[in-house]
């Protein structure tokens, strides 16, 4: 029975029959006989590009060649190596060497990424819900870990329903989130999400407001006919254009009112401010299910049907 924890890194080692391994040499062999995926933080990357590791009792070393699974089989670029020092990485224990007198553990992150890819990722199918972190964002979308530092792209249209110029408006790097499998290529082994899905439909979010309240929100987009305010991640309402507003500033806005059958939020703009605290990157999540197969966001009542299937393509 393979009991490994295939989490994303700096959840792996937070369990107890993870800590176990880290108390001796011995304990760390064992780890080595039974293939075992830890955890530890990187300390430097030397100038052999060899990562360097706190174990505790001992330290430890990847080699340039171990620090990063790829799956292309393109040479792995220094940034991708020297990106590690300060973090936590997985890495399975290959060896031991005496360097000076000194013991040195010999680490593998390759091999526990392989592992990961081998034995869970590649198992998932869309639709699945997995835990994630989010490692850095580019305007296009944002990387997430998925598990031992394999890396999945999030596009900047998958994150929410509500539109944002930029993946930072809702997410920061190391940030814990949830993910949906959106799509596999099992031939280059590479693994797409989603996130939206789990933020909850039109019907769940609007059904947080009434007409009649005043309510705060984000200002995401500036038209000729208007001004949309997101109120929720998954939710933007409609406030008519005025002067002198700007994308990303918050705002006060009242609920003028709600229609199902046309899917929007009419909203009457009473002030909008500037603010050093623009995001709010508190996430509800409505979906606990481990496994989604269909995702309805428009209410039944709309003519407009948005949805997401999840089926292997």
């Amino acid at each position: 029975m393979n009991t490994q924890t295939y989490k994303p890194e700096g959840w792996i080692s937070t369990g107890n029959d993870a800590r176990e391994y880290y108390y001796s040499q011995s304990t760390l062999e064992k780890a080595a006989a039974t293939g075992r995926i830890l955890e530890a933080r990187v300390t430097l990357c030397d100038a052999d590009f060899s990562l360097h590791v706190d174990l505790g009792t001992m330290r430890g070393r990847i080699p340039r060649t171990e620090a990063v699974y790829n799956v292309s089989g393109e040479e792995v670029k220094d940034i991708a190596v020297i990106t590690r020092v300060g973090k936590n990485v997985a890495f399975k224990v290959i060896g031991f060497e005496t360097v000076d007198g000194e013991t040195v553990a010999i680490l593998s992150r390759r091999l526990a990424q392989m592992d990961c890819m081998e034995n869970y990722l590649m198992d998932l199918i869309p639709g699945d819900v997995v835990d994630a972190r989010i490692t850095h964002l580019e305007p296009f979308g944002a990387f997430v870990d998925i598990g031992c530092g394999v890396i999945s792209l999030l596009s900047i249209d998958c994150i929410s329903v509500s539109r944002i110029s930029h993946p930072r408006d809702r997410f920061y790097a190391g940030m814990p989130i949830k993910a949906v499998i959106k799509s596999i290529d099992r031939e280059h082994s590479r693994i797409y999400v989603t996130h939206k899905e789990l933020l909850g439909t039109w019907e769940e979010n609007v059904a947080r407001f009434s007409v009649g309240q005043t309510v705060a929100g984000t200002v995401r987009s500036i038209e000729p006919y208007g001004i949309f305010v997101e109120l929720s991640p998954n939710l933007a309402g409609l406030a008519e254009y005025r002067e002198g507003i700007t994308a990303g500033q918050r705002a006060a806005v009242y609920i003028k009112n709600i229609i199902p059958e046309k899917m929007k939020v009419k909203l009457v703009l009473v002030d909008a401010y500037s603010s050093n605290v623009t995001t709010d990157y508190h996430l509800d999540y409505f979906a606990d299910a481990p496994h989604i197969d269909r995702w309805v966001y428009s209410p039944e009542a709309s003519g407009r049907v948005i949805e997401t299937v999840f089926e292997e393509g």
